[in-house]
């Protein structure tokens, strides 16, 4: 669907109950574990597309938000089957339970990367 993951990370952060307000984009950056530098690109491929907006923040007026455009909205809604779809085949074969543990030690390891 001409979506790059780094792009479709975004898109899914963007999509949470908890980002329907928007984003700044220090919390995009900090919530994937990204440099502001990188996001920037792939923000402004984002909005030239029409599937994210840079909003005035609404509590500090020098702030930017970004936010899922309706455009945007729409493509997750196609795009997030196929995601799925795409990590179950990743994952055929581990159960409830194994998928469970991977997400713990992946997570874990995360962090401790984080903290490195």
């Amino acid at each position: 669907m001409g979506v790059t993951t780094q792009q479709w990370s975004v898109l899914g952060a963007l999509s949470r109950p908890q980002a329907s307000t928007g984003m700044s984009v220090g919390e995009l950056s900090r919530y994937l574990i990204v440099t502001r530098q990188n996001l920037t690109g792939i923000l402004d491929r984002l909005e030239r597309d029409g599937v994210v907006e840079r909003v005035q923040g609404s509590e500090d007026r020098r702030t930017k938000s970004v936010k899922l455009t309706a455009k945007g909205q729409k493509l997750w809604a196609a795009l997030r089957p196929l995601i799925y779809g795409f990590y179950d085949a990743a994952l055929e074969g581990f159960s409830q339970e194994d998928r469970l543990i991977f997400t713990t030690y992946i997570n874990k390891l995360q962090n401790n990367m984080s903290a490195l």
